[in-house]
């Protein structure tokens, strides 16, 4: 495994960061996603595994697959808004509204789904999307609230430490 190649997904969306599994050709999680704020990062990894597993889903696995998607969401997010409220954190209605349209896609594409009108292409696709939004978020948004977060806490900056070899 290369940890600096480039992955691009069927639909195009790119982690520049994301190192590339030979074996499973797969988006996988990376030390260069940590932020510094354990229980953020330990949350952001577990983001990447079920998005993943969406995006490997078959027909018959994509209910399940998309409801753990959704819950993952609404945990993560909801953790994330109470650290906003109960910090008084400064950008929180901004990340709070791009939280917001992240769950309103998933809950479409679940009703979607259970519905029939929608499938595995719709289902990928999100996922290819959420693979490629994510960076972006969790560089711009979540990093600045861990650093609030570790801030408040601890009353310093987050250290990140990598693994030998991780960009």
């Amino acid at each position: 495994m290369n940890p600096t190649d480039t992955h691009r997904l069927p639909g195009g969306a790119r982690d520049p960061y994301a190192p590339v599994d030979d074996e499973l050709g797969s988006v996988l999680w990376s030390d260069a996603r940590l932020l510094g704020f354990g229980p953020m990062d330990e949350t952001h990894q577990d983001f990447y595994r079920v998005a993943f597993d969406l995006l490997r889903a078959d027909e018959a696995e994509l209910p399940a697959a998309i409801a753990a998607v959704e819950a993952h969401a609404i945990d993560h997010f909801g953790q994330e808004r109470r650290w906003m409220e109960e910090t008084r954190f400064p950008s929180t209605d901004c990340h709070v509204e791009e939280h917001d349209a992240v769950l309103a896609s998933l809950r479409e594409v679940r009703e979607g789904i259970a519905q029939g009108r929608l499938g595995s292409a719709v289902a990928r696709s999100l996922a290819e999307h959420l693979f490629h939004w994510f960076p972006g978020h969790a560089d711009h948004m979540d990093s600045a609230l861990a650093a609030w977060m570790t801030q408040q806490r601890h009353g310093g900056a987050p250290v990140v430490l990598r693994r030998r070899g991780s960009t």
